[in-house]
């Protein structure tokens, strides 16, 4: 355990918990949180998942302008149903990252956990990208990555990033309802959460 590593589980915490209540401040302390942890990363040999942080940066940028942009007249932020067919799509794209980035780094790095690694660096591109984009279903994926990632950070002796990302499952599941809960009351108002 280090300094690092405490300071970005407080500020990853924090990213999390202003997402989950769908707060605008979430993304600059998120931008904050994937430059604590690339570095982090870096140090432990986590090649695939240094560089997730890197494309995480980009896709903050992305949200926090989808997010300015997908307000009600109130000022909050709206929630949209995900599409069977773009759930689908996600999922594809994701277990093709998985393969193309796993043989990558199995091949041409000293990855730890290559594998695992890239599947979970995937498959969380998808559901930030999916967050970005307000969907409530982006908490489930969440979810499931956040189960394993607890299981990979125990393996490499990241003890408080264990315990963040456990904790970020118990966040998820918040999330989940309460933005689950914002589809529904749309559905039930008669309006469209597809804009």
């Amino acid at each position: 355990m280090t300094s690092l590593e405490i300071v970005a589980v407080v500020v990853s915490f924090a990213g999390i918990w202003l997402t989950a209540s769908r707060r605008m401040l979430c993304w600059p302390v998120s931008f904050v949180a994937c430059a604590l942890y690339f570095r982090l990363f870096l140090d432990v040999r986590l090649y695939a998942d240094m560089v997730l942080q890197a494309l995480f940066a980009i896709a903050i940028l992305y949200g926090w302008v989808a997010w300015a942009r997908g307000k009600d007249e109130t000022g909050d932020v709206v929630v949209r149903s995900l599409r069977t067919s773009h759930a689908v799509m996600g999922l594809v794209a994701g277990a093709t990252g998985a393969v193309a980035i796993g043989w990558f780094t199995s091949r041409y790095t000293n990855a730890a956990l290559p594998w695992m690694d890239a599947a979970l660096s995937s498959f969380s591109l998808v559901a930030q990208y999916w967050t970005a984009r307000r969907h409530a279903a982006s908490w489930l994926l969440w979810i499931a990555v956040d189960v394993v990632y607890v299981g990979m950070f125990v393996a490499k002796g990241l003890m408080p990033t264990a315990g963040l990302y456990a904790a970020m499952v118990a966040l998820a599941i918040i999330g989940y309802r309460q933005w689950r809960q914002t589809v529904a009351d749309i559905d039930q108002e008669g309006m469209s959460p597809h804009r």
